[in-house]
C-alpha cells in the first residue's frame, strides 16, 4: 500500500476542526492512475493545478511532487489564498519593505523569494482577487517579483503548484477569474477524485487513523466489525479524508470494546453530499435548541447566531470565504458578524475602524 502521510508526524492529531486531509493512500485503481500520472508529472518543471473537493488530500499530492521532483532538496512552500486579505495576500507571496503600510516595522521576504528554486503550493487559487491575479500573472510570466513598497525587481526561480476546488473554466466565463492565469495554471492538471468516487481507499485509510489513534489513546489491537466496514464503504464522506479520520478519532473515543461497531460512528443514512441537493439530518440540531429553549436565556438568537458562526469559523480554519460560502452568505455580512463577535484578528478590526473612520470624515 503506497501511503501519503502529514508532512508534520509530531502534529497533535486530538479531534481538529480542520478540513485538510492529512493521510492520502493509493490503493483504489482510481487512485493508483493518480500515482501514475504524479510519477510522470513530478520530474519536470511544468506548472501543476490539482483540483479537488476539500479534504481529497490536495496539499499532501502537491508534497509528494515536489518531493519527487529536482526541487526536493530545496524549500516546499505553502499559502492558502483564501484565508487572507488582498493587502496581505501580497505581502505574503511578494514581501515588503520597512515602513511600506501601517505595521510594517521591517522588511520582509515574501513566499517567492523563500521558496527560490523549491516549490511554491498556492492552495484556493480560485479565490484570488482580480487585482492580485494582475500582479501574480506578471509574476509568472517575467519571473521576478516587486516588494510591496519597492520599484526594484528580483529574479525568483520557483515552481507553482495551484489547487482549488473551484470550477475555473466556469469562473472564467463568470468572469471571476483571468483566463490568461488560468491558461499559466492549467499546464499540467491533476484531477483528486472524492472519497466516495474512490471506495477502494476508503478501508485502508480506517485502519491507518484506527493505529494512530489507538496507539495515542493507549488501546490494544482495535478492529472494525464486518457490519462497520460496510457501513463506511456505504457512506457518502462529503468531508471526505479528514471527515474519515474525525470518524475514526471519535468512534474510538466511545466504543467500549476492541472491535468498533456501526453504531460508535453516528453517521447519518439521510447525509448526502451538497450538490446533490438532498436534505442533512438535523435531528441532533433540533433536540440542542430545544434544551436551550427550555432554558429561556437571554438574547437567545444572538447566542445560536454567534454559535453557529464560531462553530463554522473554526471548521473552517477561520477562512472568510468558505466560511461565508458554507453558511450561505455573503463575505461582507460574514465579516460584519465576525466583528460583532469579536471573532476578527485584531489587525483587521483595526483595519475595518479605519474604513468607518474615513467614511465618516468624508461624510462630515
Amino acid at each position: 500500500m503506497t501511503l501519503l502521510v502529514a508532512y508534520d508526524e509530531t502534529e497533535s492529531r486530538s479531534l481538529t476542526h480542520s478540513v485538510r486531509a492529512s493521510a492520502l493512500v493509493f490503493e483504489d485503481p482510481v487512485s493508483r492512475r493518480l500515482l501514475d500520472q504524479i510519477e510522470r508529472i513530478a520530474p519536470s518543471d511544468a506548472t501543476v493545478l490539482i483540483i479537488g473537493e476539500t479534504g481529497t488530500g490536495k496539499e499532501l499530492v502537491a508534497r509528494h511532487i515536489h518531493a519527487l521532483s529536482k526541487r526536493s532538496t530545496n524549500i516546499f512552500g505553502a499559502l492558502n489564498c483564501a484565508s487572507l486579505s488582498e493587502n496581505l495576500i501580497e505581502s505574503e507571496l511578494f514581501g515588503h519593505e520597512k515602513g511600506s503600510f501601517t505595521g510594517a516595522h521591517m522588511a520582509k521576504s515574501g513566499w517567492f523569494e523563500t521558496a527560490n528554486r523549491g516549490s511554491l503550493f498556492l492552495d484556493e487559487v480560485g479565490d484570488l482577487p482580480i487585482g492580485l491575479q494582475v500582479k501574480l500573472l506578471r509574476v509568472l510570466q517575467e519571473r521576478e517579483v516587486v516588494k510591496v513598497g519597492s520599484r526594484q525587481p528580483v529574479p525568483v526561480d520557483v515552481r507553482i503548484i495551484a489547487a482549488t476546488n473551484v470550477n475555473l473554466e466556469e469562473a472564467v466565463a463568470a468572469s471571476h477569474f483571468r483566463a490568461d492565469l488560468y491558461y499559466r495554471f492549467n499546464v499540467a492538471t491533476i484531477h483528486l477524485a472524492p472519497l466516495r468516487e474512490r471506495p477502494g481507499d476508503i478501508l485502508p485509510l480506517a485502519r491507518h487513523f484506527l493505529t494512530i489513534y489507538g496507539e495515542r489513546l493507549g488501546y490494544g489491537e482495535v478492529k472494525l466489525s464486518p457490519a462497520t466496514e460496510l457501513t463506511l464503504l456505504n457512506y457518502d464522506w462529503p468531508g471526505n479524508i479528514r471527515e474519515l479520520e474525525n470518524a475514526i478519532h471519535r468512534a474510538l473515543l466511545v466504543c467500549p470494546g476492541n472491535r468498533l461497531r456501526p453504531e460508535d460512528f453516528k453517521l447519518s443514512s439521510s447525509f448526502r453530499h451538497v450538490e446533490t441537493g438532498h436534505s442533512v439530518s438535523t435531528n441532533t440540531l433540533e433536540t440542542a435548541l430545544l434544551r436551550l429553549c427550555e432554558q429561556a436565556p437571554p438574547k437567545l438568537f444572538e447566542i445560536i447566531e454567534e454559535t453557529v458562526i464560531r462553530t463554522t469559523f473554526e471548521f473552517c480554519e477561520e477562512n472568510q470565504v468558505q466560511t461565508a460560502k458554507l453558511l450561505d452568505i455573503s463575505r461582507n455580512v460574514l465579516r460584519h458578524k465576525l466583528e460583532i463577535y469579536g471573532m476578527l484578528p485584531n489587525g483587521q478590526r483595526k483595519v475595518l475602524a479605519d474604513k468607518e473612520e474615513f467614511r465618516v470624515s468624508r461624510r462630515a
